[in-house]
């Protein structure tokens, strides 16, 4: 079954439908979805710093000049595999400015699932491991589904800083692009190894070469999308090689896109789940391959 892109769903009785089409799809389990936000913020999921204004004429103090509508027209897609340690606590952060939080759990052997729901999240579920590409795309989907005027990606291992994400939204809500893409290296990448920022300048290089796309980091988890970009986007490359796949999309869409520094922070955790110099030949190869099939 192949899934509907663009539909909107806001009533309850719609609800029903996209479980049963996404479950259908993906075999995936779901808890009812978070609303489309009229103008309140459910208790458990916003912070205190989250504070709802008159629609007509506020705005909201912690999220720019993102109005209430836009804030709820936002969703958030995280996919996850295994990060029951960092994900809780990555939707709260998000969740307290931006509530349309959607965590993807890639088939995880651990507590991603339930984590990602006791922090509030909508929490979608791939039976198998499919790949980050693959959840990617079931959360963008799904936020289509549900009506969202803008769709996020964020990563679900604590790299990511919430505060960035308004920083994506203004250029793309205002009219200026249709995509936003994070930039570490006209932002900051906090405590990253010399190893790590060779392999992403190289990255960055065969990019260029080979996508003819001028970017200054392509392979940054943290992009924002208007409803008509997010439409366009259909990754077919399911693991990690989606990253340069995304970046083909963007220039096929011939939809304006610009970069925003963002500020990327480098753990021990996060080393430790990051692409090796193997892995990163490996995700060449599938990209290569992919490209040529298509």
């Amino acid at each position: 079954m192949q899934l509907s892109i663009g539909q909107n769903l806001h009533s309850n009785a719609d609800a029903g439908s996209t479980s049963r089409i996404l479950s259908a799809a993906y075999g995936i389990g779901l808890r009812k979805p978070l609303p489309y936000y009229q103008g309140f913020c459910p208790p458990g999921v916003c912070s205190s710093r989250f504070q709802v204004f008159d629609m007509d004429d506020d705005v909201l103090s912690d999220v720019s000049t993102l109005t209430l509508d836009i804030v709820g027209g936002t969703f958030v897609v995280i996919p996850a595999y295994n990060e029951e340690r960092s994900i809780e606590a990555v939707v709260r952060e998000v969740a307290a400015s931006f509530p349309n939080v959607v965590v993807v759990d890639d088939g995880s052997s651990d507590n991603t699932l339930q984590a990602a729901r006791r922090a509030g999240a909508v929490a979608l579920r791939h039976m198998i491991n499919r790949g980050q590409g693959a959840a990617l795309q079931t959360g963008m989907e799904y936020a289509l589904l549900r009506g969202a005027r803008f769709v996020v990606t964020f990563d679900a291992d604590g790299q990511h800083r919430a505060e960035d994400i308004r920083r994506l939204l203004e250029p793309v809500h205002q009219g200026e692009c249709h995509i936003a893409l994070g930039s570490r290296f006209t932002g900051e990448a906090v405590d990253i190894t010399a190893g790590r920022r060779a392999l992403l300048r190289l990255a960055v290089l065969f990019t260029r070469i080979v996508s003819r796309v001028k970017l200054t980091d392509v392979h940054n988890g943290l992009r924002a999308f208007s409803r008509e970009a997010a439409e366009k986007i259909n990754l077919t490359q399911d693991r990690m090689a989606h990253a340069s796949e995304m970046i083909d999309l963007i220039r096929q869409s011939g939809l304006p896109f610009c970069e925003v520094p963002v500020q990327i922070r480098y753990t021990e955790y996060s080393r430790a789940k990051g692409q090796s110099a193997r892995g990163a030949l490996k995700i060449l190869i599938h990209y290569l391959s992919g490209r040529m099939m298509r």
